[in-house]
């Protein structure tokens, strides 16, 4: 009973008469028409969706480039970390031995030192190799070859500036020899 009281039966929509018409210009009318036939953005429009898509797909770029090298890092570290667990159990394997090969594992500064070493050693004979202690040994070296241009077609020509060259290698040979007893 008083429940239908309280509830207004009202309508949703509300209706306005005007006491004085309103008209539009075919133009008008004709442009609103022509909108809902092709629902076609304006340049402008478009620009302003262009700009903030490009905005939007940066952002996501710049995250995701943020993301692989947050990713990056932690590999590097989780990498850094087990290696330096296995130097550790690697060395303390090598302890728990028979005492005396615990030089057998060394770790990355002592073999970074050890390939400077190795590396000088290496440029000290480069070094010797080139500025030879006989000076004879290179310049029969050279008179062969220029013999060998000068008589393309008649290389035994050639015969005395070979065993020039020949004597002198003998030479430095005993030399080396004599040098390592």
């Amino acid at each position: 009973m008083g429940a239908n009281q309280s509830t207004s039966e009202l309508p949703d929509e509300k209706t306005f008469q005007s006491e004085i018409p309103i008209s539009f210009s075919p133009d008008v009318v004709n442009q609103l028409s022509d909108r809902l036939e092709a629902p076609e953005t304006t340049s402008e429009r478009q620009s302003i969706l262009d700009s903030h898509i490009r905005a939007r797909i940066k952002d996501e770029l710049e995250h995701l480039k943020k993301d692989a090298e947050d990713v990056r890092q932690e590999i590097e570290h989780a990498l850094e970390k087990e290696n330096l667990e296995r130097e550790k159990t690697m060395a303390g394997d090598a302890s728990d031995g028979d005492g005396g090969s615990s030089g057998d594992v060394r770790s990355s500064p002592v073999l970074l030192g050890d390939l400077e070493e190795i590396r000088t050693k290496i440029e000290k004979y480069q070094s010797r190799r080139k500025s030879s202690e006989f000076p004879e040994v290179e310049a029969g070296g050279e008179a062969v070859l220029e013999c060998y241009k000068r008589n393309k077609s008649t290389p035994l020509d050639c015969w005395s500036a070979v065993r020039n060259f020949k004597k002198s290698v003998d030479r430095l040979e005993q030399h080396h020899v004599k040098s390592l007893q």
